[in-house]
């Protein structure tokens, strides 16, 4: 593998990485309620999915394989875990099949806010797409579109 193809994976996982962490974090956090394991176990994915990553099918949503190694991960720190209370193996599992539900409504959601983006003038959606999806400010926005701040509201 060349460098820039080194590089052009990196990149595209890195990418994949941030637009699913969310997700991730919201399911680990279903069976692990304390926050900085979560964010252990989310470490922990990470570096397992880019290991991974060479056999990765692009032709796949790359949220449901991260979630796969998700669960592994997440298993995996519940069986070591001894100094607190666990849950049952089956409350796990059945907080699992909870979150793969809430996965397909994410999906499903996702696609028609997909399409009502597509609905929007170019100024509209890179507006809609800097507030929710880039966590900017109207402030922010303001000075990247040349606008007023009250033009932005509106």
């Amino acid at each position: 593998m060349s460098e820039a193809d080194s590089s052009n994976d990196h990149e595209r996982f890195t990418r994949l990485l941030l637009e699913s962490e969310p997700v991730m974090l919201r399911a680990i956090l279903v069976t692990v309620p304390h926050r900085t394991d979560a964010r252990e176990i989310l470490q922990e994915t990470a570096v397992a999915l880019w290991r991974q990553f060479e056999t990765y099918d692009s032709d796949r949503p790359f949220l449901n394989w991260a979630m796969g190694f998700a669960r592994i991960e997440t298993r995996r720190f519940l069986a070591k875990e001894t100094r607190r209370a666990q849950l049952s193996q089956k409350a796990v599992e059945v907080l699992e099949q909870e979150v793969e539900g809430e996965d397909e409504f994410d999906s499903s959601l996702e696609r028609h806010l997909a399409t009502c983006l597509g609905k929007l003038n170019e100024k509209a959606r890179r507006l809609v797409q800097g507030y929710y999806h880039e966590g900017h400010s109207p402030e922010i926005l303001s000075r990247r579109e040349n606008r007023s701040v009250e033009a932005i509201y509106k």
